[in-house]
């Protein structure tokens, strides 16, 4: 006879083993066009966009459509547009950008909170410092961020600060079964212990005032690869400037060259008969503008 805890945890297992499964058979591959309002508004809100070549632009979108078909966008107690939730799925693209197949298994909902929040989950009340976080436990599988958050990191372009793009470095950290700041499925062996060495040195720099590097990262090492993750998207020149052993690890990890790429958003300011920003050669009240002059 099975004892009873032996029974309970084989049904344990076998229903993450069937939700695995099922999560896996209900992946959903854009099939329609990316929407011509959508560049724009990817032109207007995401420099790293802006940095890339047409065919790499081409692949940025496919990945933006990819991720908000397979994970929702829920507002809790503000709006969600469209500019949200494109924010929001850059940020999950940015860092996997260069990684043809990778898909976020451990990830299925954005909460959007109208501010920062406690470890309650409250918006209201004392003690509401957090910013964005990685689900646990009953959260597992959710991602909560603070909308204003969400924008500042977009809209500024020098605070080497980016909430999303930190949450989703802890995701992809966590995919290897822990948050500990060595991403396993990124990096190989051989540079693991390079990485854990330069992680500590220059935590040690932080806690010394020695450094340029957010605070935060001196936590721990999963704080750390996050928050230097940010200045890496953000700030890349600065970064390889300040610390190129740094930034060539990170470089390599991303496998992304970002102190090569001009990073900036662009204002679009459109007339009827201007070239439409999709590139098509086409005027934009006959490409992307011709819903508004049909």
């Amino acid at each position: 006879m099975i004892p009873i805890a032996a029974l309970v945890l084989i049904v344990i297992v076998a229903f993450f083993l069937i939700r695995k499964a099922h999560n896996k058979d209900r992946w959903i591959d854009p099939s329609e066009p990316f929407p011509s309002q959508w560049r724009i508004l990817l032109t207007s809100h995401v420099p790293f966009y802006n940095g890339l070549s047409e065919e790499e632009k081409s692949r940025f979108e496919f990945k933006v459509q990819e991720f908000l078909l397979n994970c929702r966008i829920t507002g809790i107690e503000t709006n969600v547009d469209t500019v949200d939730k494109l924010l929001v799925a850059s940020s999950a693209v940015i860092p996997i950008f260069e990684f043809k197949d990778w898909r976020y298994s451990n990830i299925y909902e954005v909460l959007l909170y109208p501010s920062a929040f406690n470890e309650k989950f409250e918006t209201k009340g004392s003690d509401r410092r957090i910013l964005g976080m990685v689900g646990n436990g009953y959260m597992e599988g959710k991602m909560i961020l603070s909308k204003p958050s969400l924008k500042h990191g977009f809209q500024n372009e020098s605070d080497k600060k980016n909430t999303a793009i930190h949450e989703f470095v802890h995701l992809i950290d966590k995919s290897d079964g822990s948050i500990d700041g060595v991403p396993s499925l990124l990096l190989e062996k051989q540079y693991a212990i390079p990485w854990i060495d330069l992680i500590n040195k220059k935590i040690d720099e932080i806690f010394e005032n020695k450094s340029d590097i957010n605070p935060y990262g001196g936590t721990n090492r999963g704080e750390f690869f996050s928050v230097v993750s940010e200045y890496f998207f953000e700030r890349p020149k600065l970064l390889a400037k300040k610390h190129p052993e740094l930034y060539a690890l990170l470089e390599h990890i991303f496998n992304q060259d970002m102190a090569s790429k001009s990073l900036s958003k662009k204002k679009v300011q459109i007339g009827r008969n201007s070239p439409c920003p999709c590139n098509s050669g086409i005027k934009f009240k006959k490409c992307c503008g011709r819903i508004h002059y049909n």
